[in-house]
């Protein structure tokens, strides 16, 4: 536990110490014209942001844009190549440099959570103290008038603070510990989650084509990954259906190509279909095994809408001849409230996982978050189905080993935003999750289980175009 405080001072301190220089140099910059200052403040309001020549030439400075595209603003930017609503508000520190552009976001939750609290002893019942965290840097340069290059990459601390087994969450399975399936337990990020480079050629407003290449990265398949959601954003658990929605957006070796035109973007990569080893610190063998594409499209500035189809290769060790056609689909909307801090992000997810041979298991997801200056109430529900082997290491005596159970999860959290300095939020919060089961699953889980949390939360402040 010692060493584990004087990690998450040295994280802390890396937050608070090094990325405020980034926010304070960006209110020390050289004015905006008045007139362009209005402009953009007008549009943050209406729920529009600056993109292509207009936001890379404001004020005679090369402002950022979207990591894929001079002409889209940075609010549309996603996990990997994906997409967000374009009023979707952004969290983060940035620097505006000769050349390159930088912009550096993340979040540390310090939390204690107590799992199926009512039903003590039962399966997944237990307490702990955990640290969810992620950085996340992005670096971006114009190459001419028409060229784009973006760097990405991504930290976590997940398995030094909280171990190979990461922390309790009551019906979560995915990947491994000590060669053992993780379930009721999310596991941890891997240290680098990504190291990525994109390239994007502008071939007038309407169009663009880009390549990225990541080891490790994400591929075209599923939704912006739980942890970059602004629907998500004061949740520090991930979702249920996590490996039926998102899970690749840490994937060894991955490379998409992608074409947008207007508002629709189609993409397709290849990637490594095997998700990350226990291992946490080395960079796993890329395999490029697995393929997916991708259907892309804002309609609004509000809504982000997105279809894709995937097959991975082996995703889990534990079952290394077993593969996985991924289907998902979701919607995201943010619409900005009165006010700068005052905003509203929901998100609604399908995931599907064929196995073949009849093996299909569905997932759903709707999740929201309202923010009202310092107070934010945010709420998830999601239904999914589980099989024996996902919620048992060893199989209950009458359970068939490929029988599937539905299992329903609400959760509701409530925090406050309890200091406020060099842009950088501290925010105390609170939430519960409610679950339903299957009948034949109350013998190990008991009757309606009920699990906790409470947080401290370390994270940039709203970046404002108008400051």
């Amino acid at each position: 536990m010692k060493n584990s405080t004087i990690l998450l001072s040295a994280l802390v301190a890396s937050l608070i110490a090094t990325f405020p220089a980034i926010a304070q140099h960006e209110h020390h910059r050289p004015a905006t014209p008045k007139a362009d200052t209005a402009a953009m403040d007008h549009s943050m309001h209406e729920g529009h942001t600056m993109g292509g020549e207009a936001g890379m030439q404001m004020g005679g400075m090369r402002h950022m844009t979207h990591a894929f595209s001079l002409s889209l603003p940075m609010n549309r930017n996603g996990s990997g190549t994906g997409w967000q609503p374009d009023a979707t508000p952004m969290y983060a520190y940035m620097h505006h440099g000769r050349n390159w552009n930088y912009m550096v976001h993340g979040s540390v939750f310090l939390q204690y959570t107590g799992q199926n609290i009512n039903n003590k002893g039962r399966k997944g019942s237990e307490g702990m103290i955990s640290v969810p965290n992620w950085v996340m840097g992005m670096a971006q340069r114009q190459v001419g008038e028409n060229g784009l290059v973006t760097i990405r990459s991504m930290v976590s601390l997940d398995r030094i603070f909280d171990g190979g087994a990461g922390y309790p969450l009551l019906y979560q399975s995915g990947e491994t510990w000590q060669d053992q399936p993780l379930i009721d337990r999310q596991h941890p990020h891997d240290l680098i989650s990504e190291l990525a480079i994109g390239y994007t050629q502008r071939f007038g407003s309407m169009i663009d084509a880009s390549i990225y290449v990541g080891y490790p990265g994400e591929p075209a398949l599923g939704p912006t990954a739980f942890m970059h959601r602004m629907s998500a954003f004061n949740n520090p658990n991930a979702s249920l259906g996590h490996h039926w929605q998102d899970a690749t957006h840490i994937t060894f070796g991955v490379i998409t190509g992608g074409v947008r035109y207007g508002d629709f973007k189609v993409e397709a990569s290849r990637f490594t279909g095997r998700e990350p080893d226990e291992n946490r610190f080395d960079f796993d063998r890329p395999r490029f095994d697995s393929y997916s594409y991708r259907v892309l499209y804002n309609p609004s500035d509000n809504w982000a809408l997105q279809v894709s189809r995937g097959f991975i290769r082996s995703p889990e060790i534990s079952h290394p001849d077993e593969d996985v056609h991924r289907t998902t689909a979701s919607a995201q909307h943010s619409v900005p409230l009165l006010g700068p801090t005052r905003w509203v992000s929901s998100t609604l997810v399908w995931g599907l996982n064929d196995k073949g041979h009849g093996h299909r298991e569905h997932s759903a997801l709707l999740e929201s978050n309202l923010q009202l200056d310092k107070w934010g109430i945010y709420g998830r529900y999601e239904w999914i189905q589980k099989t024996t082997e996902e919620l048992f290491v060893e199989e209950p005596e009458g359970f068939g080993h490929d029988a599937v159970f539905p299992v329903s999860s609400f959760t509701i959290g409530v925090n406050r935003q309890i200091a406020n300095f060099a842009n950088t939020l501290l925010q105390l919060g609170g939430q519960a999750s409610f679950y339903t089961q299957d009948n034949a699953l109350e013998p190990f889980y008991g009757k309606n289980p009920v699990s906790a949390q409470v947080y401290l939360r370390l994270t940039p402040g709203l970046m404002r175009m108008g400051m």
